[in-house]
């Protein structure tokens, strides 16, 4: 079985000693019959680095009281994430732990007929234990990045948690495939520089905020034309420009209102909007309250960045 800090020793390439990691957050949760998600957020010292990592771990099991599993397991650098309105002083990591039992994936098994690598393995019908590493496409690291900044609670959560790691463990499920090639519904992504070009837009848009961007602006910043970049953004990210950009300006938003206690005027000249009222329907839209009752205190309802725009 792969130990727990082995993933943060992949990612750094390396052993990590203890005293290279300070432990900032821990979230558990058991979702019967789903899931069981860990999360650990660590600040690290200046000199270790990590790069985004992940990997499968499928355990048949070892006698009659185990029993077989799978666990995907990431680390991810959260220093380069840009949370509104706050700068990240220190390096931090973000460690996941999902484990599927048996029962959970019941519903996914085939019958008959032919079977490939992912049948096998969530049938636990392969063979033998393994552990392989992933490679963490940017779609991946979005919903972890989802999981991490996760504010729903109750029955919400339940919901969220489960629908977020099933479509990681989708993913996870098509590396396994082997001698898969890496496709995409818009072929001009089958290029590394296209997709580059991709995520930089969605880079360009998260420090820029303040702005009113357009999208014939962004096509140029990054050097494609417009309907490239609307179509593999959405096929990169699985949600439209102006929907991410909406949302992550409105988030921006939320933390001016709530946490920095700027006035609702002050936070629609800085996002710069043309009239309060504009600023006003769209933060109602996205939030479902109006700003000034967010002010109020006791409605305030955070709606998660990545899970409401797919980031």
């Amino acid at each position: 079985m792969v130990e727990q800090n082995d993933i943060i020793g992949l990612s750094a390439g390396r052993q990590v000693l203890l005293d290279e990691l300070k432990l900032c957050k821990e979230l558990e949760r058991n979702i019967p019959g789903t899931v069981y998600i860990r999360l650990q957020q660590f600040k690290t010292n200046e000199h270790m680095q990590v790069d985004d990592t992940g990997m499968i771990v499928y355990e048949l099991s070892q006698s009659d009281q185990s029993e077989p599993f799978i666990e995907l397991q990431f680390c991810i650098d959260t220093a380069n994430t840009l949370q509104p309105g706050k700068k990240l002083v220190q390096q931090q990591i973000a460690v996941f732990h999902l484990r599927f039992g048996k029962e959970a994936l019941l519903q996914y098994q085939r019958g008959r007929g032919v079977m490939n690598t992912s049948d096998h393995v969530i049938s636990f019908s392969h063979p033998t234990s393994f552990t392989k590493t992933l490679s963490l496409c940017s779609r991946t690291r979005i919903i972890l990045e989802a999981l991490a900044n996760n504010k729903y609670i109750g029955t919400m959560e339940n919901i969220f948690i489960n629908s977020q790691v099933h479509t990681i463990l989708l993913h996870s499920l098509e590396c396994l495939e082997e001698n898969k090639p890496e496709s995409f519904a818009c072929k001009f992504l089958a290029k590394d520089e296209d997709r580059k070009k991709i995520t930089l837009a969605r880079e360009i848009l998260l420090k820029s905020l303040e702005e009113q961007m357009t999208i014939k602006e962004l096509s140029k910043l990054v050097g494609t034309n417009e309907c490239y970049l609307k179509k593999g953004f959405k096929e990169l990210f699985g949600t439209t420009i102006f929907e991410f950009y909406q949302g992550q300006r409105m988030e921006h938003a939320k933390y001016l209102l709530y946490e920095k206690g700027l006035t609702v005027t002050q936070v629609a000249y800085y996002l710069n909007y043309s009239n309060i009222s504009h600023f006003s329907t769209a933060f109602r839209k996205y939030t479902g309250i109006k700003p000034c009752e967010l002010l109020l205190g006791g409605n305030y309802l955070p709606a998660n960045i990545i899970s409401r725009s797919n980031k």
